[in-house]
């Protein structure tokens, strides 16, 4: 492939991270714990979608490539199509993927490819997701029993999706994903053991994933998100708002 191709193979994966997640922390509209995370977790979607549409526009028309491609077209992370499940397993999954994105958009930011402009904006937006998801961990780890358990349970459940985030993405160069990788561990582990928590044992990747979703397959629940996601553009084809 191309540079110009490889580029926009790497806008798709890391537009789609954040047009699915964002999707997911929307769909907490109306059901958050308290009034203050209805604002937070609705102000991380918008960030996120905010994102989605710039990285998206790089790859072609924003449109129709949120509303009219089919599951296997998609190339986001599986980590980030999982279900929201109860507030402890969405923190869970903020964790992971929020100081993986801050990692990620820090080193573009400090490059002069074609993701720095970007990036250099998200990761003002990242570190407040980072932090945002840390709070709430060491909250839930270090409060009562029941906190502790359900935290527990979404950090052991989501563990096994986290190993795709460090696989090299065509279009990104230079980036030492093992060390990126490395930072991660490092600074997830440092949250955990504040909050009383320990880091999930067991792989860190499904066996039966081969490349998992940047390569197009994914989990179960991806099929019912999308059909969501896309059904008022489908039913109106052509539509005018």
């Amino acid at each position: 492939m191309t540079s110009t191709d490889t580029t926009l193979t790497a806008a798709l994966a890391l537009g789609d991270d954040a047009l699915i997640l964002s999707h997911r922390l929307g769909e907490w509209a109306g059901h958050a714990p308290v009034l203050e995370e209805e604002v937070a977790l609705a102000n991380i979607a918008l960030d996120l979608l905010g994102q989605a549409r710039l990285l998206l526009t790089m790859a072609g028309d924003e449109d129709e490539l949120a509303f009219l491609r089919e599951e296997r077209s998609f190339r986001n992370l599986q980590l980030v199509e999982q279900p929201n499940g109860d507030f402890a397993h969405t923190i869970a999954r903020q964790l992971y993927f929020s100081f993986y994105q801050h990692e990620l958009y820090g080193e573009l930011a400090r490059g002069d490819g074609p993701f720095a402009p970007l990036a250099a904006k998200a990761v003002k937006e990242t570190a407040y997701h980072r932090d945002h998801a840390e709070q709430w961990t060491l909250r839930l780890g270090d409060g009562t029993e029941e906190s502790r358990a359900r935290m527990r349970a979404g950090l052991d459940a989501l563990w096994k999706f986290t190993g795709e985030m460090f696989r090299p993405v065509d279009g990104i160069e230079g980036l030492d994903w093992a060390a990126l990788e490395g930072r991660w561990l490092g600074a997830v582990t440092g949250v955990l053991e504040r909050a009383g928590l320990a880091l999930p044992q067991g792989p860190r990747t499904g066996a039966w994933a081969a490349g998992a979703g940047r390569e197009g397959l994914h989990t179960e629940p991806f099929g019912r998100l999308l059909a969501e996601m896309q059904h008022l553009h489908r039913s109106h084809p052509g539509a005018s708002w």
